[in-house]
């Protein structure tokens, strides 16, 4: 008993050890600049929450090109592109029902972040 206990043991340690090495491995091709691009702090502020009357406003820091947001089952719900990039934008959402829902957000400089949000129904 004492030594298959022993024997697991091994083999889970050279299993993790040999999983550490394959990260480090993954990331070595990856350069430092491809790394923050995807680990950049973006302060984007979405209000009101919960959004109540069907629309919700999205402020950033930086510019905005384009906007996708989907149910939590991933249907699309809405499509924006924008031609002008801008910072602070309204959308209006057509008579979605109570629940939670997802907000893409893609930058004009490639960047693109996710962000949840809670739709409630008018009161």
């Amino acid at each position: 008993m004492k030594k298959g206990l022993l024997f697991l043991l091994i083999i889970f340690s050279a299993l993790t050890l040999r999983a550490q090495k394959g990260n480090e491995e993954a990331m070595a091709g990856t350069s430092a600049n491809d790394v923050t691009r995807t680990a950049t702090h973006v302060n984007v502020t979405i209000y009101p929450v919960p959004v109540r009357e069907n629309n919700f406003t999205i402020k950033t820091d930086r510019d905005i090109s384009y906007i996708k947001v989907t149910n939590i089952i991933g249907q699309d719900i809405l499509r924006v592109k924008y031609n002008t990039p801008q910072q602070q934008i309204k959308v209006f959402l057509d008579n979605q029902k109570r629940g939670m829902y997802l907000v893409t957000i893609l930058f004009s400089d490639g960047t693109r972040i996710v962000k949840k949000i809670m739709v409630e129904e008018s009161e």
